[in-house]
């Protein structure tokens, strides 16, 4: 519960900073105003909705932990540990190495290592869907920014 307070935190920080920086893009006279704002409006605003949805399902989560202890109030509940800090801190450390070699590795690359190694963790014993999902999401969403919203992303080690 408390892991969740602090991601939910985080979001709240890393939306109102990313909105802040997404203000700070200039606004182009010709071509479509909304054109280097659209799709980081977009983003912050998923970010936004997501921080919502976490802060209902905690409510939510709250709400039915206060009907079971009413109910049952001879068992015993397991106390957090700390391993859950340090999960979200070795996802803090990968998610900086990620950033540090996007450039070198190229998007594709970067993102497909980066998702791969989240999902091993998180999603263990299920490597085929691992791999399919990093390797497609990543090549999938370099391909829809590349050609049909013409940005460009770090090639990197790749061709293309």
């Amino acid at each position: 519960m408390k892991a969740d307070r602090i991601i939910f935190i985080c979001i709240v920080i890393l939306a109102a900073v990313y909105f802040y920086a997404t203000e700070q893009i200039p606004t182009l006279q010709i071509g479509d105003p909304m054109g280097a704002k659209a799709i980081p409006r977009v983003l912050g605003i998923a970010l936004l909705v997501a921080g919502g949805l976490l802060l209902l399902e905690m409510r939510l989560a709250a709400r039915e932990q206060k009907v079971a202890e009413k109910s049952v109030t001879t068992e015993e509940t397991p106390a957090e540990g700390n391993g859950q800090y340090w999960v979200v801190a070795l996802v803090v450390l990968w998610t900086v190495a990620y950033f540090l070699v996007f450039e070198w590795l190229g998007y594709v690359i970067a993102s497909s290592v980066y998702l791969f190694a989240l999902m091993a963790y998180f999603n263990r014993d299920k490597w085929t869907a691992n791999v399919l999902t990093s390797v497609l999401f990543s090549l999938g969403s370099y391909l829809a920014f590349t050609k049909l919203f013409d940005v460009q992303l770090a090639p990197g080690l790749l061709p293309f």
